[in-house]
């Protein structure tokens, strides 16, 4: 999720007042990014419970470590590149499952009669598709599609390369569509685009 120039403000005057010593102003930070850094946490574990959990555990570091922010980047971008990085270390203490990708079913053919529902349930479809595939891609793609940052903001929350990066988005597209051949250079980006208004978090 991108931050707001209003949100991004009031960031910043949050956190010098907490440095300042108003412990409250924290309440601040945690009202606007709560709701965010939980669906992110979801789209990392597909547990409600744990990602609230997780969410939680990521907004305790940042308190710990706000006088660690540089202000060379926004609030937001230090947040969750830090969430990303407890999010990791969850996973790698508690692993979740994952299904092979092969399991993700296609689709049998185009509801034509119903658009709206066919849509509906082609972006289900593909949004499982992309929780089972490899960390390496999925969480490239839960960060650029699902919480629409650009490619810069994905590659240091990651820690990566911006051509790194961008390739291991483009082999995530190539493995969505090997799985789902409809999934053509063309339609891709609106099929990633109906994943990212999913509801389910």
């Amino acid at each position: 999720m991108t931050a707001t120039p209003s949100s991004a403000t009031e960031d910043l005057a949050d956190v010098t007042r907490v440095l300042a010593g108003d412990v409250a102003a924290f309440e601040g930070i945690v009202r606007r990014w709560q709701s965010p850094l939980v669906n992110m946490a979801w789209r990392y574990c597909r547990d409600r419970g744990r990602a609230e959990e997780m969410a939680q555990e990521a907004f305790l570091r940042a308190w710990r470590g706000l006088a660690h922010w540089r202000r060379e980047s926004s609030f937001s971008t230090w947040l969750f590149a830090l969430a990303a990085n407890v999010f990791r270390s969850e996973l790698k203490r508690f692993p979740m499952i994952n299904l092979p990708l092969d399991d993700a079913p296609e689709p049998s053919g185009p509801a034509t009669q119903h658009p709206e529902l066919a849509a509906q349930l082609s972006a289900g479809l593909v949004r499982r598709a992309v929780l089972a595939l490899p960390h390496r891609y999925r969480e490239p793609v839960v960060l650029f599609y699902f919480h629409e940052m650009d490619v810069a903001a994905v590659a240091r929350t990651m820690g990566l390369p911006e051509g790194t990066l961008k390739a291991r988005l483009s082999r995530a597209r190539a493995l969505l569509r090997s799985r789902f051949p409809h999934l053509n250079q063309e339609s891709s980006e609106t099929d990633f685009v109906a994943i990212n208004t999913g509801k389910e978090a």
